[in-house]
C-alpha cells in the first residue's frame, strides 16, 4: 500500500494538538500504515502506525537501531559523547550490559519495598488537596510524585530534593519544548550535582542506583555515563508518569461507568493500570534508524532512515484489540501493550511506573470517589513525544 496522496496524515504534535489525535491515527492505520513524511531540511522519515508493525520493529533492534537517537533528527544523538551515551540510545550487546547494571533495583519484587513511601507521599499531597478543594491536580500530585520516586532511586538525600525537583521541572519542560537554552543553568547545576553525588557515593554508598554504578567502577560505568543515566532518569521517569496519571484522571471523569467498576471493587485498580497505559500512551512516538532496507505493505524504507514508531496509534489498533480499541475497559485483559516499550528496550522503570499509578489512583478514588477534572480547560505540555497535561483543574466532588 502506497503512502502517495497522504502527506497530510501525520505531523509532529505539541501542546494543544495532542488533545485528540485518535481519528488521525485511525486514518493512518487504514490508508497509510507505512507513511513517508517529507522533511527537506533534515531528511524524510517514515511512520509505522499498526500494532503488529510497531511491535515487530520495537523488538528488532538489529534492523531498527536506537544508536542515532530517538527523534526524527538524523543528528539526534550527536550531543552525547560515547562515554556518556544514554542507555536508551544503545543497542545490544552494549545496551544489555549496561541495563544489567541498573535493572536489579527495579525488579517488581524490589520495587514493592517503596510502596509504603509512595503511599505516604500521595496521602500527604491529597491532604493538601482536601484543604484546597479546587486545585491543579498536576501541580499538587501528578508532577511531584514521579519526581519524588526518581530522587529516591538516584539516592538524592531529602535535604536536596527541593532543588532537585526544581532542576527536574525546568529540564523536563525544556526537553519537551526542545528549548534547551532556557534550562542551561538547570542542566549545569544538575550535572555538577551529579558529580558531587558520585564523589559522595564513593565513601558513603547507599542502596541506590548511583551507588551501584559507582561500585561497578569507571571501566564499567564512567562518570560521564552515570551523569547521562541521571539525565535519562530525570527526563524519562517524570513526564511519562505525569502523562499516565493526568490521562487516567480525564478518562475516569469521562467514563463514570468505568469508575463505578473500580469503586465497586478497589482491587481492580492495579490490574486496570495497563488499560490506562494503553489508552493514554504517555509516550506517543519515538524513532529508530534502519540498518538495512525494509519493505512493508508495499512501501520500501531505505537503509539509514529514521522510522517513527507510533505507539499511541498501535495501542488503539482494532486489529489487535477489537472494535472497541478506542474505548476504556478497566476489565480488559490485553496480553500486549506498547506503552512501556517491548523487547530489549522495555521500560526500565515499568514496575515503578505501574506501582506509582496503582497507589495514586487507589488513594485518589478512596479519598475523593466523586472527583472531577476539567480536561477541556486542562492545558497540554509542549513536546513532540510525550502526551501529558501540564495543568488540569480538579475538584474533590463533581
Amino acid at each position: 500500500m502506497s503512502s502517495t496522496g497522504t502527506d497530510d496524515l501525520y505531523q509532529l504534535r505539541s501542546g494543544d494538538s495532542w488533545r485528540s489525535p485518535w481519528a488521525d491515527y485511525r486514518r493512518l492505520r487504514d490508508a497509510a500504515p507505512v507513511h513517508r513524511v517529507p522533511n527537506p531540511e533534515k531528511g524524510d522519515f517514515y511512520v509505522l502506525s499498526r500494532f503488529d508493525d510497531v511491535f515487530n520493529a520495537a523488538r528488532d533492534t538489529t534492523t531498527y537501531s536506537s544508536a542515532k537517537g530517538l527523534t526524527p533528527d538524523p543528528d539526534g544523538a550527536s550531543m552525547f559523547s560515547d562515554d556518556a551515551r544514554p542507555i536508551v540510545m544503545m543497542d545490544p550487546p552494549d545496551h544489555t550490559a549496561m541495563r544489567r547494571l541498573v535493572s536489579t533495583s527495579m525488579t517488581p519484587r524490589k520495587v514493592m519495598a517503596i510502596e509504603d513511601s509512595i503511599r505516604a507521599f500521595v496521602d500527604a499531597r491529597l491532604d493538601r488537596v482536601a484543604e484546597l478543594g479546587d486545585c491543579d491536580i498536576v501541580e499538587e500530585l501528578f508532577k511531584p510524585l514521579p519526581s519524588f520516586v526518581v530522587a529516591h532511586y538516584l539516592g538524592v538525600p531529602a535535604s536536596d530534593r527541593e532543588k532537585f525537583d526544581r532542576w527536574t521541572n525546568t529540564i523536563v519542560a525544556a526537553t519537551a519544548s526542545e528549548s534547551f537554552e532556557s534550562a542551561m543553568d538547570a542542566f549545569m547545576e544538575l550535572f555538577a550535582y551529579g558529580d558531587e553525588l558520585i564523589e559522595r557515593r564513593k565513601t558513603e554508598p547507599g542502596d541506590d542506583i548511583v551507588s551501584g554504578l559507582v561500585e561497578a567502577g569507571p571501566d564499567v560505568a564512567s562518570p560521564g555515563w552515570i551523569i547521562g543515566f541521571v539525565f535519562t532518569m530525570v527526563t524519562g521517569g517524570n513526564d511519562t508518569t505525569t502523562g499516565l496519571l493526568s490521562g487516567a484522571a480525564e478518562l475516569l471523569t469521562k467514563h463514570r461507568d468505568q469508575r463505578a467498576l473500580l469503586l465497586e471493587d478497589p482491587t481492580r485498580v492495579r490490574s486496570a493500570v495497563d488499560e490506562f497505559l494503553r489508552v493514554t500512551s504517555p509516550v506517543q512516538n519515538l524513532a529508530r534508524t534502519t540498518t538495512d532496507e525494509v519493505t512493508l505493505h508495499g512501501v520500501t524504507i531505505p537503509n539509514d532512515t529514521k522510522v517513527m514508531l507510533l505507539y499511541g496509534s498501535a495501542n488503539r489498533d482494532e486489529r489487535e484489540y477489537g472494535d472497541d480499541a478506542d474505548e476504556l475497559d478497566v476489565l480488559r485483559q490485553a496480553n500486549r501493550n506498547l506503552s512501556l516499550g517491548y523487547g530489549a528496550h522495555h521500560c526500565l522503570g515499568a514496575a515503578v511506573a505501574r506501582l506509582q499509578a496503582g497507589v495514586a489512583l487507589e488513594r485518589l478514588l478512596d479519598r475523593f470517589p466523586d472527583f472531577a477534572v476539567d480536561h477541556e480547560v486542562g492545558r497540554f505540555a509542549p513536546g513532540a513525544f510525550v502526551r501529558r497535561y501540564e495543568s488540569m483543574p480538579f475538584t474533590t466532588s463533581s
